[in-house]
């Protein structure tokens, strides 16, 4: 997957991952300075290797990320070109329980200080990615696609989807400028579904598109005949799902559904099957655990 890459190339990520590591290091980092320090004593060298090592099996997101956090750490503190990161596996890529899915060498202050922040970015998007593809696998059969939504932590929400395509997933809107999305209190404030398409219309720039939620057969059918985009199904009955989904091909063949709300691994198959094309939910994100990583110094 390029989509880290690419952000990390443009400079996008540099400022964050350089405040999370100032978070993290504080006033210094003082167990390392005793280490380093103990090292000189010794007539050790600074150099140490280490692996990093999957402690359960998943979907691997971020090493990209990791890498970056050493490399900031080695140039500040001056020995850049006696750093090596080497990733085993790439992202998306799937881990198994003691699998070591990276190498690393070079100083060991940096290794020492990087370590966490390194390590809680890709446990974090490796939890996501993994989750995202138990949900992706669920329906690899049926046309229907997974996709998230904004319920991400703020600051963190483009890694945070870029772990969702990583799983397999796709991306809905990256923001409120992506598209028109009228939902239920939108459509409170503007007098009703036509009024708020209207609205939209008039003043939103081509080529947006327009997408409704609706929860019921009524508001299906409003909004469709009205010119919206794309309608939401919104926490509906598989029933009235099925009827919804006839109901609004038969009034505009291209009309495109999206199934939103009660999105489980229970049932994410079942909505899929209703002929929606698109299943959204937050559930990747919201409702995953950190995959659990490790990193070995060497002796």
């Amino acid at each position: 997957m390029e989509g880290v890459g690419l952000l990390l190339a443009g400079g996008g990520l540099e400022g964050e991952l350089r405040r999370w590591l100032r978070e993290d290091v504080g006033r210094g980092d003082w167990s390392t300075i005793a280490v380093a320090t103990e090292r000189s004593r010794r007539g050790l060298g600074q150099t140490v290797r280490a692996v990093w090592r999957a402690k359960e099996e998943g979907t691997i997101a971020g090493l990209p990320l990791a890498g970056r956090v050493f490399e900031l750490l080695a140039q500040e503190s001056g020995a850049g070109e006696a750093l090596a990161w080497r990733p085993l596996i790439e992202d998306g890529d799937a881990c198994g329980a003691g699998e070591v899915v990276a190498e690393l060498e070079g100083p060991a202050a940096v290794l020492l200080t990087g370590e966490r922040t390194a390590l809680n970015l890709v446990m974090r998007l490796s939890g996501i990615a993994t989750l995202t593809r138990q949900y992706v696998d669920c329906i690899g059969d049926l046309p229907a696609r997974l996709v998230d939504t904004r319920k991400t932590t703020p600051g963190l929400r483009l890694l945070e989807k870029y772990a969702v395509r990583v799983g397999g997933g796709g991306n809905h809107r990256l923001g409120l400028d992506d598209a028109v999305m009228l939902k239920d209190n939108h459509l409170a404030a503007a007098g009703g579904i036509a009024p708020a398409i209207a609205a939209a219309r008039s003043v939103m720039p081509y080529p947006l598109t327009i997408e409704v939620e609706t929860e019921s057969i009524a508001q299906v059918q409003e909004a469709t005949v009205a010119g919206a985009d794309i309608v939401m199904l919104d926490n509906m009955p598989l029933e009235m799902m099925r009827e919804a989904v006839t109901i609004a091909r038969s009034l505009n063949p291209r009309i495109v559904l999206e199934a939103s709300g009660n999105v489980t691994l229970e049932t994410i198959r079942a909505i899929a099957e209703t002929g929606v094309d698109y299943i959204s939910t937050s559930a990747m994100v919201t409702r995953s655990r950190w995959l659990d990583l490790s990193m070995r110094i060497i002796p």
